[in-house]
């Protein structure tokens, strides 16, 4: 009776997390949609009445060579940079007040790995290579998205970028760097870790976060999703989403898994149906960003990273739980989202199952409070 009552109020949570998760990325989606309309018929109506058209003589932009570095800002899982969601900003606009300020759109749900390689062509121009190797074990194309120019084309030792990473972010600039002093990338064989000046870290999942169990991780290995979980659910919306291959709504969001094919037009029906049973597609392989943000996860990424004599690296943590009567919970009630309470509520009590080995040897629970 006690595990059919458990059992209950685990569906029970669930309901209430998906159906929290749903109504906020209703509200961001339709906040960007309503703010592209808002801004359509401003000028439409402009036009219109022909109000006092200001022309200004264009002004030549000095050579970014010879200028301040630019920075360069890596957006979280879920997140997005310059061009999607319309006009709103991951990073409350900074790329609008300087233009040496470059907001990459990476894949959202894609691995550090992959993000990593998608960041350097992004930079430097070309078609994003993911490597032979690693395309073939994960099972995509090792060929993806094709910048025509470069956003940054003379990147070198001699014209270094300070980088600016959130969450996951982070990760995958720390992750970069060591790309790049691995002359990782075919064709540049003049790369090095001078190439980045600096890597400042907001709120950076550089240990992993223990949100990726509460979401639905098994703790036991950080790769494997429970049956019924979140997570479960993220990822058939996701196939899905990838599936009917939308091309505007794709244009507006995208989930960064192109180079997997898992359009209607290139897999079929039986295709869609191998994704869900788990037999294809990147959350077959694990070439996702979930396991690598869990502790083991990090352990892995972790052990294959340095840090660079030449570079500066900052670090902004965040903490945002305080203990009532001996209890854990939110330190501001008002500084959270209102749809977003119940979900932090949860993650400030999650603890690392006492029945489950630790993920490393001298492990102590200490809770995570930073995004991914």
């Amino acid at each position: 009776m006690m595990r059919l009552w458990i059992s209950y109020l685990q569906l029970v949570e669930l309901f209430v997390s998906s159906l929290v998760h749903m109504l906020y990325g209703f509200y961001i989606f339709s906040s960007a949609v309503a703010g592209d309309l808002s801004q359509a018929l401003n000028e439409y109506f402009h036009k219109v009445n022909n109000v006092n058209v200001e022309v200004r003589e264009e002004i030549s932009k000095p050579n970014q060579a010879n200028d301040l570095p630019p920075i360069v800002l890596v957006h979280g899982i879920f997140g997005f940079g310059k061009g999607r969601l319309g006009a709103l900003s991951y990073f409350a606009g900074a790329e609008k007040k300087d233009e040496r300020v470059l907001v990459p759109d990476l894949g959202s749900l894609t691995s550090i790995y992959d993000r990593a390689r998608e960041l350097f062509y992004y930079l430097k121009g070309g078609q994003v290579d993911y490597g032979e190797e690693h395309s073939k074990a994960c099972g995509h194309s090792q060929f993806g998205r094709i910048y025509e120019q470069g956003h940054y084309p003379e990147w070198d030792e001699d014209h270094p970028i300070h980088f600016v990473g959130h969450s996951a972010g982070a990760q995958v600039i720390r992750v970069l760097q060591q790309m790049l002093a691995d002359k990782a990338f075919k064709g540049y064989e003049n790369t090095s870790e001078n190439w980045v000046l600096s890597v400042t870290s907001l709120s950076g999942a550089f240990n992993g976060t223990t949100r990726t169990y509460a979401d639905g991780m098994l703790p036991e290995d950080g790769r494997t999703l429970k049956p019924i979980c979140l997570l479960q659910l993220c990822r058939i919306g996701v196939i899905i989403y990838d599936w009917f291959d939308i091309s505007w709504l794709k244009n507006y969001y995208n989930f960064g898994f192109d180079h997997y094919n898992m359009s209607w037009r290139k897999m079929g029906i039986w295709g869609l149906v191998d994704c869900l049973l788990g037999n294809a597609g990147p959350f077959a392989s694990g070439d996702w960003i979930l396991p690598d943000l869990t502790i083991q996860g990090s352990i892995r990424l972790n052990y294959h990273i340095r840090t660079f004599p030449n570079t500066y690296y900052f670090s902004y943590a965040t903490k945002r739980t305080t203990k009532i009567m001996g209890v854990k919970v939110p330190s501001s009630i008002l500084g959270i989202h209102p749809l977003l309470f119940i979900r932090v509520l949860q993650m400030c009590q999650w603890r690392f199952p006492p029945d489950v080995p630790p993920p490393y040897k001298g492990y102590r629970w200490v809770f995570e409070c930073n995004g991914y």
